[in-house]
């Protein structure tokens, strides 16, 4: 026998094995006692170089016995995942799907219990986002509301602990059902305890009705506009999307309430409008009742991303280029204050977070936000938030001016503002000009509309203080064929105040060009006044300036084709501004 057949022979049972692994690993076992050491591994043959053909196949013969002996207690288990999975399966794989439409995509957001089928309706050429549960029968939705009821009571006396001060409500939950059905001796198949499992832990712990946009990775923001009215997803793909997803009066009512105290809020018909910031880290604004907003009680969540979106990912996704993220890195690490300006939803947030990347490990920074949005890696962070008082007067509410005015006794070396929009804005421009080094996001959609808006009601910025600020990055949200994508629209330098006209001199270093979608970039000539202040800072020659600008461009370039992880990225910016020469050799620079 030649050894390619050996070879393949040998091929075929390590395949057997891996297949037999991978269904035990979601076998529960009852009674069924399969070593998997003595019997599958068993069934591995050693082939030694000198052994003969006859030698080989009596050995396999035998191997071959012992592997399939192995497996004759695997066939119970086996039939019966089979059958959990095609009764659970049959809501799931075969929904049907609405008349006039047609399937565009489907992916599970929870599998195997939850996915989401995008429709296309050709009469009303839109899409419909549909989520797919699977069904409870009568008997199963009668065990649903009894298990339920019964949760409540033991709940109520349940003390729950953690060693590590970290809680995993769901296992708590998934163990307390058991506990249930054992205690009272209820009878029910395995397939339809775990489908009322689901449904349990969708409803006591996660978000109920909405647990699936919410666990969807492509949706930004879900909105509910009133009783009896479809829920709205923003879609990264599709835009703004009709759900199948509504409440009734009584069941919106409950569930805003619900959500606010997720948040830690309260909510009433005597104050009924509030900001919360949930755990994940969304972000919701919630109405009850029908008296302020008359389709009746509403909610927005726009949800927080858990992970970390980097510069990387930015000049990935077409937002920046390498090249403006270099300048951007140069500005940060050199103290230069920045303001990111655009509409709602442009991305002014990200890439503000995303540029805080670039600040060094050991800085102090404090944050001040109205609702919970920055996430930093830095340890030295002081992430500050507002408060609303709790008597319906002002005593005990601490505003932005209020948590500006601590900061700044803080020493920071960063100071972080999610958005300026009333008085704060002249404590942020001191701060400035005192030499803190300032990063704020503003509603404008260009360089002169944000001057206008600085130096007019509310915020009422003088125009001599402007000149503390040294960057404008503008920010859009645009159409690129059919799909929505972000741009930078442009970065402008501030020159300070024309002593002549008094006007503030503004100088555009890049610019999105929307017919190519393309930048414009700041060629050989290095005509910046930041880069030039950050060249005598540091010393450097017109050559060095550009050296330093470039390989942090290559870098940034070579971290956005290897689609590294936050980590990775986090850690190539702090080695190179500790050992350059590590992170050249490392990456081939």
């Amino acid at each position: 026998m030649e050894e390619r057949e050996k070879e393949k022979i040998l091929k075929s049972l390590d395949e057997r094995e891996e297949g037999v692994k991978s269904l035990l690993d979601n076998v529960e076992y009852r009674d069924v006692d399969v070593k998997l050491e003595e019997g599958v591994k068993g069934a591995k043959i050693e082939v030694e170089e000198e052994e003969d053909d006859e030698s080989f196949l009596s050995s396999l013969s035998v191997k071959d016995e012992e592997f399939r002996h192995s497996l004759e207690d695997v066939e119970l288990p086996d039939k019966a995942i089979d059958t959990f999975l095609e009764k659970l399966g049959t809501d799931i794989t075969d929904f049907s799907i609405p008349e006039g439409c047609k399937e565009v995509e489907r992916y599970f957001v929870n599998e195997p219990y939850v996915f989401v089928s995008i429709l296309y309706n050709n009469e009303n050429d839109a899409y419909l986002y549909h989520v797919v549960e699977p069904r409870l029968n009568d008997e199963e939705k009668f065990f649903f509301a009894d298990i339920s009821e019964r949760l409540r009571n033991i709940l109520l006396f349940t003390d729950i602990k953690s060693k590590d001060g970290k809680i995993d409500k769901e296992k708590i939950l998934i163990d307390k059902i058991d506990e249930v059905v054992r205690r009272h001796h209820i009878e029910l198949e395995p397939n339809s305890l775990r489908k009322i499992s689901y449904y349990i832990v969708r409803d006591f712990v996660n978000f109920g009705k909405i647990e699936a946009p919410m666990s969807d990775r492509f949706t930004e923001d879900v909105s509910c506009d009133g009783y009896n009215i479809p829920l709205y997803v923003y879609h990264w793909k599709y835009g703004s999307t009709e759900t199948n997803i509504a409440f009734d009066d009584t069941e919106l009512d409950s569930f805003v309430m619900k959500l606010a105290q997720k948040g830690g809020k309260h909510l009433s018909y005597s104050d009924p409008m509030v900001d919360i910031t949930m755990q994940d880290g969304s972000r919701g604004q919630l109405t009850l009742g029908s008296e302020i907003t008359t389709r009746g009680s509403t909610f927005t969540i726009r949800r927080f991303r858990e992970v970390l979106i980097t510069p990387a990912d930015l000049i990935r996704w077409g937002t920046f280029t390498a090249e403006q993220m270099a300048y951007l890195w140069l500005c940060v690490w050199n103290g230069k204050s920045i303001l990111f300006i655009g509409g709602t939803a442009s991305g002014k947030t990200t890439s503000l977070n995303a540029i805080s990347l670039f600040m060094p490990e050991n800085s102090k920074i404090i944050t001040i936000e109205d609702t919970r949005e920055l996430k930093l890696p830095h340890k030295n962070w002081i992430p500050s938030v507002t408060r609303h008082s709790f008597m319906g007067s002002d005593t005990g509410t601490v505003d932005m001016y209020d948590l500006l005015k601590a900061a700044l006794r803080q020493r920071p070396e960063y100071l972080i503002v999610g958005e300026v929009r009333g008085q704060e804005a002249i404590t942020l421009f001191q701060a400035m000009s005192t030499g803190h080094t300032s990063f704020s996001t503003l509603h404008a959609d260009s360089v002169d509309s944000t001057i206008h808006r600085l130096e007019y009601p509310p915020l009422s910025v003088p125009r001599s203080m402007m000149q503390a600020l040294d960057v404008f990055v503008i920010q859009s949200q645009v159409f690129i064929g059919k799909k929505r994508e972000r741009r930078n629209f442009e970065i402008t330098e501030n020159l300070g105040i024309d002593p002549i006209t008094k006007n503030i001199k503004t100088m555009k270093l890049f610019e999105w060009i929307p017919a190519k979608d393309s930048f414009t970039g700041l060629g050989a000539s290095l005509t910046s006044k930041i880069l030039g202040d950050i060249a005598k800072f540091n010393a450097w020659s017109t050559e060095k300036l550009r050296e330093e600008l470039e390989l942090r461009k290559k870098l940034l370039e070579l971290l956005a084709e290897r689609a590294v992880t936050p980590e990775e990225f986090i850690a190539a910016v702090r080695t190179y501004h500790v050992n350059p020469e590590k992170v050249k050799e490392l990456y081939g620079i």
